[in-house]
């Protein structure tokens, strides 16, 4: 570490999810992490955030608490909405109060997915889905507060904690002799170790007084995927490995969007322009093959 770089308090929120427990694993070797789950300091709760916030006097809030089951949100609208709008909204008045900066992430379910292109941060945004429009809400309370912040819009979470598709797809793998896998909505595989490593950089760019511009940007390794194909990549991966599954990558089926309804609607594109964030990053950000398949060697041994 550079010795002229300043010590800096973190507020880790959301310290249990898949996101969560990376970034608590890779920010506590930066500086001194104070780390809660959800259900010990919930942030929808703006006397108990405001008070630990007061107590602790950070440097920097970082946000990964939200509300992701992207399914359930249309039917808990109001629970998706108090969270990632609502609860956002506090953090981000709270951390203007205490002249914190606050780091929060976002997603790429505030586009439609029409566009034939990778989105921009600049392109309008027009969520088709409950958890993408309460996303997009916690995105405005941000820039109306006028905290110092910047927002990183992820797509396609996928890690070795947590639930997520890796895991089902190994499950589904080991119990089932096929598994169909949508074939039409692209987008990559963004793994929480990428997230937690874009959002130390971030942090080493403030402790040298580098600090980035505030705003919105698109977080996501290069290059472009399906559903079905990631899941391919898992499953030849798995048997490189020798995990002992009944369906292997030839025994998936590639289905469309319309042939597995849900009862939240999906961007068909995903796909997010990197650009400005990679002009600012220390290091390059890898092909998504690259990062999924560390994470899940990480996956497989765990």
């Amino acid at each position: 570490m550079d010795q002229t770089a300043v010590r800096m308090k973190i507020l880790l929120l959301g310290s249990h999810g898949q996101v969560g427990k990376e970034l608590e694993r890779q920010l506590s070797e930066l500086d001194e992490v104070f780390a809660f789950p959800r259900p010990a300091l919930d942030i929808t709760d703006h006397q108990a955030v405001r008070e630990t916030v007061g107590r602790i006097h950070p440097d920097l809030i970082v946000n990964a608490a939200a509300y992701t089951a992207v399914d359930l949100a249309e039917t808990n609208p109001d629970y998706a909405h108090a969270v990632n709008a609502e609860g956002v909204a506090n953090l981000a008045n709270i951390a203007l109060t205490e002249s914190a900066w606050l780091i929060h992430f976002s997603t790429d379910y505030v586009f439609d997915g029409t566009k034939k292109r990778p989105y921009l941060e600049t392109d309008s945004t027009n969520p088709i889905n409950v958890y993408g429009a309460s996303k997009l809400a916690g995105e405005r309370a941000i820039v109306a507060s006028n905290c110092d912040h910047l927002t990183f819009r992820t797509s396609w979470v996928i890690g070795k904690d947590g639930h997520n598709f890796a895991k089902t797809i190994l499950r589904l793998a080991s119990e089932q002799d096929s598994i169909k896998v949508i074939n039409d909505q692209i987008g990559v595989p963004t793994t929480p170790s990428l997230i937690a490593k874009v959002t130390a950089d971030a942090i080493r760019a403030f402790k040298v007084e580098k600090v980035w511009p505030k705003g919105v940007y698109h977080l996501s390794p290069q290059g472009a995927s399906s559903w079905y194909e990631i899941a391919q990549t898992l499953l030849t991966f798995a048997e490189s490995q020798q995990v002992l599954l009944k369906a292997g990558a030839d025994d998936i089926l590639a289905i469309t969007t319309a042939d597995y309804p849900a009862q939240a609607a999906r961007p068909m594109n995903s796909l997010l322009d990197t650009e400005k964030l990679r002009s600012k990053l220390s290091f390059d950000l890898k092909h998504w093959r690259d990062d999924f398949l560390a994470m899940a060697s990480d996956l497989i041994e765990g």
